[in-house]
C-alpha cells in the first residue's frame, strides 16, 4: 500500500523559545543550512510521498512560504551563474503543499481534523513538529519498513516507539505490547500493541516504551476524532482515538534504531544543532 500524504502539525506556539518565536515560527529554527520543518519534509520525501499537509496558526504562513517557488530571486541566482542554489530551491517545485489553520489550540487530534477533508487516502502519514531521528534511516523511513512488512496493513496503524526511563514515562503515551506475537514477528523491531495508555504514573506504566511524534494512520481514526470532537472533550486526542479503535484495527509499533532529537526545547534544539548541523 502506497504511502503518498503527510500531516505536519506546526501550530503551536512555541513558548519555550520566546522571544524568538514572537516572530519567527520555532519550526524555521536553523540546523545547518536549513530549518527544522524542511528536515521533516524531506523526511517525506524520502519515502515518496509529495502530497503534504501544513496545520498552522494564523501568523506562521512563513513555513509554507519557505517551500514555494520565488521566480525572482532564480532569476537573479540564474543570471549570477549560482547553480547549486538553484537546485536546491528546485527540490520541492515538484511537491504538493497544503495549508490549514488551526484557530484554537484543542489538542493534536484537533490539530489533524483541520486536515481531515483534505485526506485522499486510505493511510495517511503523521509528523509533529519536534521529533527528529539521527541515523541510517530516519523516522518515516523505519516507520515504512514496518509497515510493509504487515501482511495485513489496509486497516493497521503504527507508531514510533523509544524505549524511555520508567521516571519520564509520564511524559509520553506509553503502550503495552503482546510479548507472544513478538515470536514471531516479521521485523525485530515490530510490536503489536495490546493497550495504550496517556502520560501514566510510573507506577501504573504498563511498560517503558514511549509513542514519538510519527505515525501512520488509517483514516478510520479521522471519523472517530471526528466523533470525539461532537462530543463533551475539551482537548482531542490521537491516543483517545487509537484507544478508541483499537478492537477494530490492528496497532503497530517499531521502536525505531537512532538517536531521537527533540528541537521541542532549547535544549534539545542546542543538541540537534550539535548532532546534525
Amino acid at each position: 500500500m502506497k504511502l503518498t500524504q503527510a500531516i505536519l502539525p506546526v501550530a503551536g506556539l512555541g513558548t519555550r523559545f520566546l522571544p524568538w518565536t514572537k516572530v519567527v515560527p520555532k519550526e524555521l529554527l536553523p540546523i545547518g543550512n536549513q530549518p527544522i520543518i524542511a528536515l521533516l519534509v524531506d523526511e517525506c520525501l524520502s519515502v515518496g510521498i509529495n502530497d503534504i499537509c501544513f496545520v498552522i496558526n494564523r501568523g506562521k504562513e512563513a513555513i509554507p512560504q519557505y517551500f514555494y517557488s520565488m521566480p525572482g530571486l532564480e532569476q537573479e541566482l540564474s543570471k549570477r551563474g549560482k547553480s547549486h542554489l538553484l537546485e536546491e530551491l528546485a527540490r520541492y517545485h515538484n511537491v504538493n503543499f497544503h495549508v490549514v489553520y488551526q484557530d484554537e489550540l484543542h489538542g493534536d487530534g484537533h490539530a489533524l481534523l483541520q486536515a481531515r477533508d483534505w485526506i485522499k487516502g486510505d493511510m495517511t502519514a503523521v509528523l509533529f513538529g519536534d521529533d527528529l531521528i539521527a541515523g541510517k534511516e530516519n523516522g518515516l523511513q523505519q516507520l515504512t519498513k514496518g509497515f510493509a512488512s504487515l501482511k495485513d496493513p489496509k486497516n493497521a496503524a503504527m507508531l514510533c516507539l523509544q524505549e524511555v526511563e520508567k521516571k519520564l514515562v509520564s511524559k509520553y503515551g506509553i503502550v503495552d505490547v503482546d510479548a507472544a506475537w513478538q515470536k514471531t514477528a516479521p521485523l525485530e523491531r515490530l510490536r503489536k500493541v495490546k493497550t495504550l495508555v496517556e502520560k501514566p504514573k510510573p507506577e501504573n506504566a504498563p511498560s517503558n516504551l514511549g509513542i514519538v511524534g510519527k505515525y501512520i494512520i488509517p483514516k478510520v481514526i479521522f471519523e472517530k476524532l471526528h466523533q470525539i470532537e461532537g462530543g463533551s472533550h475539551s482537548e482531542i486526542r490521537l491516543i483517545d482515538a487509537l484507544i478508541a479503535e483499537k478492537e477494530k484495527i490492528d496497532i503497530y509499533g517499531y521502536v525505531f534504531e537512532g538517536q531521537r532529537l527533540d528541537t521541542g526545547t532549547p535544549e534539545g534544539y542546542k543538541e540537534a544543532v550539535r548532532v546534525l548541523g
